[in-house]
């Protein structure tokens, strides 16, 4: 297996508060493993759906509400040979666009297409709030504890630090 057949996506809006937290992380993770494996941001989850197309493995970070306390950090599975994901608790902020159109949206809509890896590993970081502005106290300070899960993830992957290749973040 090739570093290059896994990536790392941080998912999220840069300017909304605590959904900042997957640009944040992806720009740690490209620095501390500048290497092989590809790094790099979306805000639209509808971009997923081929930006890991013809990956083995994708690391996703994101801000999620599941009404823990805020910074809390969860790795959840997903991908291929996982069971599909309740879309329904992804909407039910009740956000309209295309937060309507979450994380759990893009597996299942990758998955109908034949193009979700074969594992998806979500980095999941609690957030406080979405509002315009910088990432939370909480969030900040839990900044590592969502490196280090990736990084987890990544050597579960047989990855490394040093061993990174970063992909412009789309602006």
């Amino acid at each position: 297996m090739s570093a290059r057949d896994v990536i790392v996506i941080g998912l999220g809006s840069p300017d909304r508060g605590d959904d900042a937290i997957g640009e944040v992380v992806a720009d740690r993770i490209r620095a501390a493993f500048g290497g092989m494996v590809t790094v790099t941001t979306r805000e639209d989850p509808t971009a997923l759906v081929h930006t890991w197309e013809g990956k083995r493995a994708a690391v996703v970070v994101d801000a999620v509400m599941s009404g823990r306390n805020p910074g809390t950090v969860r790795v959840m599975e997903a991908g291929a040979k996982a069971p599909p994901l309740p879309t329904h608790a992804f909407t039910a902020s009740g956000r309209g666009g295309s937060h309507a159109f979450g994380l759990a949206g893009a597996v299942e809509l990758s998955r109908a297409l034949d193009t979700l890896p074969e594992r998806v590993a979500i980095v999941g970081v609690e957030a406080g709030t979405f509002a315009y502005g910088h990432l939370s106290v909480p969030v900040r300070e839990h900044i590592d504890a969502a490196v280090a899960a990736v990084a987890d993830v990544l050597a579960q992957e047989g990855i490394k630090e040093e061993s990174c290749v970063s992909e412009p973040s789309p602006r």
